[in-house]
């Protein structure tokens, strides 16, 4: 098995947002921002290339929303999915999989490409798309406050090409390739947890942003439930702790992984160390 970050470029959300009742004074000392209160956030996945098959978790924003969309969100950085698989020698046509930890659209917006004016088909032709049942739901009967994230371009034409396949609970996906349901960020968020090299690998979507999301209470706003998410990651991180697991970080423009430990304050960053090193 061999693991790739696949970086698909960056996009700025306000820091106001991304961690929620904390106060800018504290979180700005870990993770700046501009003078618009705006943090920069990477779009790294993750390709597992495993013998025949070729895992990609999440694949980013993609480029088919219009200028009025995009505009919000101020995508910057020289990385493109496409290209990022190139530098390994794939293309999207070489996957196999496409696991979707949850479909908000700077996770799934790459599923789907634009071929005509409202014509659209799966980017990864010969990939089946993996989606927990929960978040399915969820995402083709949003509520109001997360409509917005939803799609629908980015995510029914999944469906009508035959090639999605619902996980309705914690699964070995692949050998070696598990998923655990989360329900703090969004309904049936999908965790993969990955053995590699005698290590477990943990792809932590928006269960943890990034480093700088640690401490317990550091939680975004955009969660619909963060009472669960305290829930969430206070179990994940007993389990984390113990298990020596590594964390890779799908947002962190400045940290690829971490381990964490456990201290006075809580659980903390143990180490920070990029992907290839492991």
């Amino acid at each position: 098995m061999q693991l790739h970050k696949i970086e698909t470029g960056n996009l700025k959300l306000d820091g106001g947002a991304m961690f929620g009742v904390v106060p800018k004074s504290i979180w700005n000392k870990v993770y700046p921002s501009d003078e618009n209160n705006l943090c920069n956030w990477a779009m790294r996945c993750l390709l597992v290339v495993d013998d025949d098959r070729k895992i990609l978790i999440d694949n980013g924003i993609g480029d088919k929303q219009d200028e009025k969309f995009l505009k919000h969100y101020y995508l910057n950085g020289e990385a493109t999915l496409e290209n990022s698989l190139a530098d390994l020698g794939y293309s999207p046509d070489d996957i196999t999989d496409m696991v979707l930890t949850h479909l908000h659209f700077d996770h799934c917006g790459g599923s789907i490409k634009k071929v005509e004016d409202n014509q659209f088909e799966p980017a990864f032709k010969n990939a089946t798309y993996w989606v927990s049942r929960a978040q399915w739901e969820w995402a083709t009967q949003p509520n109001r406050r997360e409509k917005a994230s939803f799609l629908k371009e980015n995510i029914l034409p999944i469906k009508e090409t035959g090639q999605l396949k619902i996980v309705e609970e914690n699964s070995t996906l692949f050998p070696g390739f598990d998923v655990k349901m989360y329900n703090g960020h969004t309904d049936g968020q999908m965790i993969p947890h990955i053995q590699y090299n005698g290590k477990t690998i943990v792809f932590m979507a928006d269960l943890l942003p990034s480093a700088a999301h640690v401490p317990l209470p550091y939680i975004m706003a955009y969660d619909t439930r963060p009472l669960i998410t305290l829930k969430d990651k206070e179990a994940f991180f007993e389990e984390a702790i113990k298990n020596e697991y590594v964390l890779f970080f799908e947002h962190d423009l400045y940290n690829e992984c971490c381990t964490l430990q456990q201290t006075e304050k809580g659980p903390r960053v143990k180490e920070v160390f990029a992907l290839d090193s492991i």
